[in-house]
């Protein structure tokens, strides 16, 4: 395939699947530079939440565990946990569906049982179960938005937290609870917390798309803000230079 039509794919992607890239963003200067006039959270679409921790963690053994997310378009729920500081690596992919169905084309479409999600590694011996749901919920995704995040839209894009073991199980369903009994948010919480089902990894151009498209519409206007307001918010938790 030329490179013209892997362009043509990547943007195809983009108009299908996100839609409504705003169209008042300028993503260059006249001197070629790049802007981004997004600072802190007041420019995303899903606002960064100051809330309180877990209570309760999930308490995992070893240098290497996953976990699986689903927080609307993957390109930024995968560039936020990129940029967290203990994240091994961060894929985008589906869940919820089967292996015929799994992919870009079908669940863009909201043909399928799928959700549109992130697997994340990380060492539990520098960030733990916990905080990655802390982080999620903080500035990634907003939980009381039913099968839509910012300008998306489809049961594809709702939130999800998604346990592998016993112990995330707990941990989820309890900090659940604690932010529904906090009422941190105005509207109640819609986040399911899903079976774990196989996760098919996403086409290889939706990998590290933040990375590698930092100018393209959709991530300046709706994914920098979340990782600027990781920084913001938490600071000891964010590296500078993400994972690959």
């Amino acid at each position: 395939m030329g490179p013209f039509a892997s362009k043509a794919i990547v943007f195809g992607a983009a108009i299908a699947c996100f839609g409504a890239v705003w169209a008042g963003v300028q993503t260059t200067q006249p001197n070629g530079q790049h802007q981004s006039p997004f600072i802190g959270e007041a420019h995303a679409a899903e606002k960064a939440k100051i809330i309180p921790k877990p209570r309760l963690d999930a308490k995992e053994k070893g240098t290497r565990a996953v976990a699986i997310f689903a927080g609307g378009c993957f390109w930024g729920v995968e560039g936020v946990f990129e940029h967290t500081n203990g994240v091994i690596s961060a894929a985008s992919g589906y869940h919820g569906g089967t292996k015929r169905s799994a992919s870009y084309k079908l669940v863009s479409a909201g043909l399928t049982n799928h959700a549109e999600a992130v697997r994340v590694v990380y060492n539990p011996q520098q960030i733990s179960y916990g905080q990655l749901m802390h982080v999620f919920f903080s500035v990634v995704a907003d939980p009381t938005t039913l099968n839509y995040q910012g300008p998306d839209r489809g049961k594809h894009y709702r939130t999800a937290l998604v346990p592998l073991n016993n112990a995330q199980q707990k941990a989820a369903h309890a900090y659940i609870s604690q932010l529904n009994k906090g009422k941190y948010w105005k509207r109640p919480i819609v986040t399911k917390i899903e079976p774990h089902k196989s996760f098919y990894y996403a086409e290889k151009y939706h990998q590290n798309f933040m990375q590698k498209n930092p100018r393209q519409g959709y991530i300046v206007r709706w994914d920098k803000p979340k990782v600027a307001n990781l920084k913001r918010h938490f600071p000891k938790k964010y590296r500078t230079k993400p994972v690959t």
